[in-house]
């Protein structure tokens, strides 16, 4: 029997609790978290704000008591100080001051992501906000009743920028979007995707200021305005959402890290000090595209790490197959997937991309209903011929599509692989010329 230290119960952290409390109940589990509730889908914050859903319930799908009756040791608002390696053991201190010192056989980081903080003046301005825990989402929703916050600023144009751009018009209020980039969703898709997404945001009212490095946030007692290198814009709210950074200050100076701070793992969530495991946000991936250790900071990923981990603390030894990051967004009904490398981020890797397109109806043009154009680019490498992303988008439900790219990266096939795949075809969903094979076949 071992004890097990958790640092972090979010979604890696309970994942590694759950494979653990259900699979090795020999073994002692104390959990800390500094937060006070575990498992929130943040993905859902945008959902909610936007009135997309009716509240928040569905999005917490574990808790302290469901821990605590598999008899795992919980520990909630009380973060960490300090880690003592050598001795191993982990101190820390609750809300009240009350402080503990817990030994471990194993640990396991869970300690997730931060979101970044630009360099810019007025940041500690009332009515400034992130966008990561359960209370960030529900401070925006309360802010966005008042009917005196008429125009809010979202600072980036990434996925949690754009789904709250769509949340504000949905409140009814005015979206003004700004992103350093000249598109919106410019790390996970090409030009001839993201273009589209640009259209689809302006028709619905969201003001786009692209290609606009915001410098300073005006304001005193609350924020006033925001001043960008092109202009300055009146704000009443500001949803600062440029990304995330690996929360590991706990222990980067103990462990291998990746340059952005990650904690650098191996298959089994192993990191470089013996008995220590690092899963999620703070840790680092296996990226079969690039076929190398990589940052890439999703739930999907999060939980796998986190059952991967759960076996191996316990002696069960279980390797990841690695992750390819798979995604999505569907923004006012249009729907826009993808996994692996886009042409940016294959160049920025080192290979020598190309890629085909195609674009079509989803079923035959004899089918009225319910019957979308959609697009898809398939990424491979000029050399090897190995495919390295895909993208996809309609208003159609084309989702499922992504997985069978996600498979072929992972399994390193070739774009000549796809060119005769078998695909059914049956008009209710396809066209008999279906669009993925179409682009297979387009590849030189």
């Amino acid at each position: 029997m071992s004890k097990i230290v958790l640092i972090g119960a979010n979604h890696a952290g309970t994942a590694a609790a759950n494979t653990i409390l259900d699979n090795y109940p020999k073994n002692e589990l104390v959990i800390f978290d500094s937060n006070n509730n575990i498992s929130y889908l943040g993905c859902g914050t945008a959902l909610y704000i936007g009135g997309q859903i009716d509240g928040t319930e569905g999005l917490f799908y574990s808790s302290r008591e469901k821990l605590e009756a598999k008899k795992a040791v919980v520990h909630m608002e009380t973060g960490v100080t300090r880690i003592d390696f050598d001795g191993k053991k982990v101190y820390a201190a609750d809300k009240t001051g009350k402080e503990y010192a817990e030994s471990y056989d194993k640990l396991i980081l869970a300690t997730g992501s931060l979101p970044i903080s630009p360099k810019i003046k007025g940041l500690d301005t009332p009515n400034v906000s992130y966008v990561k825990l359960y209370q960030d989402g529900q401070h925006i929703h309360s802010l966005l009743g008042k009917p005196e916050i008429k125009n809010v600023a979202v600072v980036g144009a990434g996925y949690i920028g754009v789904e709250l751009a769509e949340a504000v018009r949905r409140r009814g209020k005015e979206a003004l979007l700004f992103e350093a980039e000249s598109t919106s969703l410019a790390s996970y898709y090409d030009d001839w995707f993201t273009h589209d997404m640009d259209k689809v945001l302006a028709d619905n009212g969201i003001k786009l200021h692209f290609g606009e490095m915001v410098q300073e946030i005006e304001g005193g007692d609350r924020v006033k305005g925001i001043i960008t290198n092109k202009g300055k814009y009146q704000a009443d709210l500001v949803i600062m959402a440029i990304g995330f950074r690996p929360n590991s200050s706990l222990a980067k100076d103990a462990l291998e890290t990746l340059p952005n701070g990650a904690y650098k793992v191996n298959l089994k969530q192993e990191t470089s000090r013996k008995d220590v495991y690092a899963i999620g946000d703070c840790a680092s991936v296996y990226s079969n595209a690039v076929q190398n250790s990589a940052y890439i900071a999703l739930a999907t990923n999060a939980v796998r790490s986190g059952i991967v981990a759960g076996h191996n603390v316990c002696g069960t030894a279980l390797e990841s197959a690695g992750v390819q990051g798979s995604n999505g967004i569907c923004i006012f009904d249009y729907k826009m997937v993808s996994t692996g490398l886009n042409m940016k981020a294959a160049e920025k890797a080192g290979f020598a991309p190309a890629y085909t397109q195609f674009e079509d109806l989803q079923k035959p043009a004899f089918i009225r209903e319910n019957n979308h154009k959609v697009k898809i680019r398939i990424v491979y490498d000029k050399n090897t011929r190995r495919v390295l992303g895909a993208q996809m988008a309609s208003r159609q439900d084309i989702s499922m599509g992504i997985h069978m790219f996600s498979l072929a990266i992972e399994e390193k096939l070739t774009i000549d692989k796809l060119k005769l795949l078998d695909i059914f075809f049956l008009p209710h969903f396809n066209q008999p010329y279906n669009y993925i094979t179409m682009a297979a076949l387009g590849a030189r």
